[in-house]
C-alpha cells in the first residue's frame, strides 16, 4: 500500500503543481506538513491518506488521479458549506442542536451494536453442514421464482474465429479448449458458463443473445451476431424451470449469511433484554402514570394530571 500511495502522490502532484514540483516531491524527503496535502479550506486540511481511505478501491484502481481529483473537489464544496453554516450560527440553533444530538445518539447506539456483535463474531459462524441441514429442513421455502439457465457465451474479435469456435463445439471439442483458443477473455467466459443465471439476467448486456437464450433448445447454438465490433454466439446448456428447487450449492453462501444475520439479531435482542432487566433490578428505570385512559386530541397533559388527582 505504501508504494501505491507514493505513486498516487506523484500523479496528483503532476496534476496540481506541474512536473517541477513532482520531481522535488518524489526525489526528496521533507518535513513540511503540506507534502501529502491535497487541499485546504480555512483551517481544515485534506490529506492523500484521508482521501484514499474514503474512495472505493475499485474506483481508485481504475483512475486514481481522476478519483482523487473528484473527491478533493467534493470535499472542498462540503467544507465550504460547513464553514458557511457555522458562520451563520446555524449550529447554535436549538432545532439544529437537537438534530445533532439525535444523530450522535444514533451513532453511539450503532457503535454499541457493532461492538457487541464483533465480540461474538467467532460464535456466530455457520458451517456448510449447518447450512445444508437448514436447507433440507426448509426446502419447501426455496423455489425458483423464474427460469434459470446455464449457457456458454462466446465473444471473438473476428467472424472467422466465431465460425471456427462454433464449428468446434458442434464437432465435440471441449468448451475450455474452444474458449482458450478463440474467446476474447477465456477465463471470464469459462467462469460465466459454470454458473446458473436467472433468465432475466442471462446475457442481458447483449439483447440479441438474451433473446436467443429464451428460444433455443438445450445444447443448441445460436447464430453468430456482430455487436459493437465483437462477434457473439450463445449455447444453452441447461434450464431449471420456475417452481423447481434450486441446487443447494447455489444458495449455501446466502443461507449462511442469512443464518448469521438471524443469529446476530437474536443475540443483540437478548443483549438489550438483559440490559433492561439489569437496569430494572437496579431501580434505574421508572415510569409515571400520566397517560390518559382514552386518547383525546383536545386534552392536555395538565388535564390528565387533574383528572387523575384525588382528595382521598
Amino acid at each position: 500500500m505504501g508504494l501505491r500511495k507514493s505513486y498516487i502522490v506523484c500523479l496528483l502532484a503532476i496534476l496540481v503543481a506541474g512536473l517541477s514540483f513532482i520531481f522535488i516531491s518524489c526525489q526528496q524527503t521533507t518535513h513540511q506538513n503540506t507534502d501529502d496535502t491535497l487541499a485546504r479550506v480555512g483551517n481544515e486540511y485534506l490529506t492523500i491518506d484521508q482521501a484514499v481511505n474514503n474512495i472505493p478501491e475499485a474506483v481508485l484502481s481504475e483512475d486514481s488521479v481522476n478519483a482523487l481529483t473528484k473527491y478533493r473537489e467534493n470535499w472542498i464544496r462540503q467544507q465550504l458549506l460547513l464553514q458557511e453554516a457555522t458562520r451563520l450560527g446555524l449550529d447554535q440553533k436549538p432545532e439544529v442542536q437537537q438534530k445533532i444530538e439525535r444523530a450522535r445518539e444514533e451513532i453511539l447506539r450503532q457503535a454499541l451494536k457493532d461492538y457487541v456483535l464483533a465480540s461474538e463474531e467467532d460464535d456466530m459462524q455457520i458451517t456448510d453442514e449447518e447450512a445444508r441441514t437448514y436447507y433440507q429442513a426448509n426446502k419447501e421455502q426455496f423455489v425458483l421464482e423464474e427460469d434459470f439457465v446455464k449457457f456458454r457465451h462466446m465473444r471473438t474479435k473476428t467472424i472467422k474465429e466465431a465460425r471456427n469456435a462454433r464449428q468446434d463445439l458442434l464437432d465435440g471439442v471441449p468448451w475450455s479448449e474452444v474458449a482458450h483458443t478463440y474467446a476474447i477473455n477465456p477465463s471470464t467466459v469459462i467462469s460465466e458458463s459454470d454458473q446458473y443465471w436467472p433468465i432475466s439476467m442471462a446475457a442481458q448486456d447483449i439483447d440479441i443473445m438474451h433473446r436467443y437464450l429464451t428460444v433455443i433448445g438445450q445444447s443448441e447454438i445460436s447464430p453468430i451476431q456482430r455487436v459493437d465490433g465483437v462477434y457473439h454466439f450463445v449455447q444453452l446448456i441447461e434450464t431449471r424451470s420456475e417452481g423447481d428447487h434450486p441446487n443447494l450449492e447455489w444458495l449455501i453462501e446466502q443461507i449462511k449469511d442469512w443464518m448469521i444475520l438471524n443469529n446476530r439479531q437474536r443475540n443483540f435482542s437478548s443483549y438489550v433484554k438483559n440490559l433492561y432487566l439489569k437496569a430494572e433490578s437496579n431501580n434505574e428505570i421508572e415510569t409515571f402514570n400520566v397517560l390518559p385512559t382514552k386518547f383525546n386530541r383536545n386534552s392536555t397533559l395538565q388535564d390528565t394530571l387533574e383528572n387523575n388527582s384525588t382528595n382521598e
